[in-house]
């Protein structure tokens, strides 16, 4: 094995799947962290259609889910002369290099991968896209040589298993692969629902960030609250109503509302307004600019178009790299047409 390089520069890498409409649990738990690390460093991200096809099988409703996650991203405040914004299926580097390190991934690591036995234990069909899903997962990360993964809790598993895998690739092949560290987002289980669970399209509790404003104050109004009388005083910590205001409100209008529940002598509509009022005010720049790229189609899809191209020459330059270790070598004549810009690096991957 060659000596190991010094740590790469700070490199971020993540996906998120359209599988719906973007709500509050996928902005403060992932989205807005996404655009807070785009001045850290590097930072690559994209819109997971190929995972999605593992749920979404209407292709006109995959295409618009697709759209629409790139306009809301944008909108939210991700940059792209700061960002690669790009879609998934755009890069097919990444699927070709999915089958390397299928070669050399173990059945039994994948059984025991939190997806595929959750739905099994459940009863339920698992393809083997399911199956297969960290493997995929590890080509997302490893082809753009990321060093740091924002993931939730519930994913810290795959990237364990993208480290496995790169790891061994790289004991058999020489350094080729970066392996990845995992930056665990927080946020996105503080989010609750309308229903004080987990905010999830599976638990349909969500408060979407861009639905119609009369559609989302209707949701609000409806949230479950308790009923203890409204001169009782009450604690804030705990009360989902209370956190999801404490999410877009100001410091200010925190500390007032805390007092309030405190002394008590409120009800539970006078919160709910004010959630109302505060989470129009919170997203008003967004809706705005949301507006405006939806004015402006050829915008969203010239980001995209840019981003996949930049994304194609990282991944081309990892694939060969990876293809090379292996020894897939590439003659004159034969095989795919390199991406453009995509020469490869004189140095390999290695541990940050």
């Amino acid at each position: 094995m060659p000596a190991e390089p010094s740590p790469s520069p700070l490199r971020v890498l993540s996906g998120i799947q359209p599988t719906g409409r973007f709500h509050w649990g996928n902005y403060f738990g992932a989205i807005r962290q996404y655009i807070e690390l785009q001045t850290a460093g590097d930072a690559y991200y994209f819109i997971a259609d190929l995972h999605a096809l593992t749920t979404v099988r209407e292709p006109a409703r995959l295409r618009a889910l697709v759209h629409d996650a790139a306009v809301d991203l944008v909108a939210l405040g991700l940059d792209p002369e700061r960002a690669t914004l790009f879609v998934q299926s755009d890069v097919p580097e990444v699927t070709e290099l999915t089958w390397l390190l299928m070669t050399v991934t173990p059945m039994g690591l994948l059984e025991r991968c939190h997806a595929y036995k959750d739905k099994k234990a459940r009863g339920l069909a698992a393809d083997a896209g399911l199956f297969t899903y960290p493997v995929l997962m590890s080509a997302d990360i490893l082809a753009y040589d990321a060093t740091v993964v924002p993931v939730g809790e519930d994913q810290v598993q795959h990237i364990e298993v993208c480290r496995d895998l790169a790891g061994t690739f790289n004991h058999l092949y020489g350094d080729v692969f970066t392996l990845p560290k995992p930056r665990l987002v927080e946020a996105g289980a503080r989010v609750p629902g309308t229903d004080g669970q987990k905010m999830s399209k599976s638990y349909e509790n969500t408060i979407d960030v861009f639905e119609e404003p009369a559609v989302q104050k209707k949701k609000i109004m409806r949230i479950t609250t308790d009923s203890r009388p409204m001169e009782e005083p009450k604690d804030p910590a705990g009360d989902h109503l209370f956190a999801l205001h404490e999410l877009v409100a100001t410091p200010t209008q925190r500390a007032a509302l805390a007092d309030l529940y405190r002394r008590g002598g409120f009800g539970y509509g006078e919160v709910k307004k004010a959630l109302v009022e505060a989470a129009a005010r919170f997203f008003a720049e967004a809706r705005q600019r949301r507006a405006d790229l939806e004015r402006d189609p050829d915008r969203i899809e010239a980001i995209l178009a840019a981003g996949a191209a930049r994304a194609r020459a990282q991944a081309g330059a990892v694939l060969d790299r990876a293809r090379q270790a292996c020894g897939l070598e590439r003659r004159p004549g034969r095989g795919r047409p390199r991406a453009a810009g995509s020469a490869r690096p004189a140095g390999g991957g290695g541990s940050p």
